[in-house]
């Protein structure tokens, strides 16, 4: 028997102060069983960092084709592509060209990775724009995730404030490059 995807109900106050995003967001995220709490995390707060009307989860392991999260306009096309984790070149390549915005949240070390990617073929690499969520903050959240989940997020000169239950945890989001 296949198992099936644990829904969660997030409620999250977000005041971005850097995009001058301020908005109260209610929605339903899913986690699939092949997905980590880590990843499911990173990809939470990568839909909050880049929220903007327009914006979706994909569905998931059924289209592996499209962003993992994408914000599209009216007429459905993609102006960002955003990817969680350490996606590999040709996937890159593929966003660079799809959307003219591409961003990876990664909750990962990326050296290793920045090292692999170096020398490939990827469009516009050096649009490309990756950040690097703390991962104490993102442990910090697993340890905290409940099927109901109620936080404050707000986000001043790239320093992530997280209230959650009445505890405030705390976490940098670093930029780095994969242009070399």
């Amino acid at each position: 028997m296949a198992l099936t995807s644990t829904m969660y109900a997030l409620q999250v106050s977000l005041a971005h102060v850097d995009r001058g995003v301020y908005e109260s967001l209610d929605f339903r995220m899913a986690m699939h069983p092949s997905e980590s709490p880590e990843y499911f995390v990173a990809r939470l707060l990568a839909y909050c960092l880049e929220y903007a009307e327009g914006i979706a989860f994909s569905k998931g392991v059924s289209d592996p084709d499209d962003p993992t999260v994408s914000v599209r306009d009216l007429t459905g096309t993609i102006t960002t592509w955003i990817e969680i984790g350490l996606p590999d070149a040709a996937r890159l390549h593929k966003a660079s060209k799809a959307a003219p915005r591409v961003v990876v949240y990664t909750h990962k070390d990326p050296t290793v990775w920045q090292r692999q990617l170096s020398g490939e073929r990827i469009h516009k690499v050096e649009r490309i724009e990756c950040q690097v969520l703390d991962r104490h903050l993102v442990d910090a959240l697993v340890d905290r995730l409940d099927r109901r989940l109620s936080f404050d997020l707000s986000v001043t000169d790239g320093e992530l404030f997280v209230n959650v239950g009445g505890e405030t945890l705390t976490g940098s989001l670093v930029p780095i490059s994969l242009a070399t």
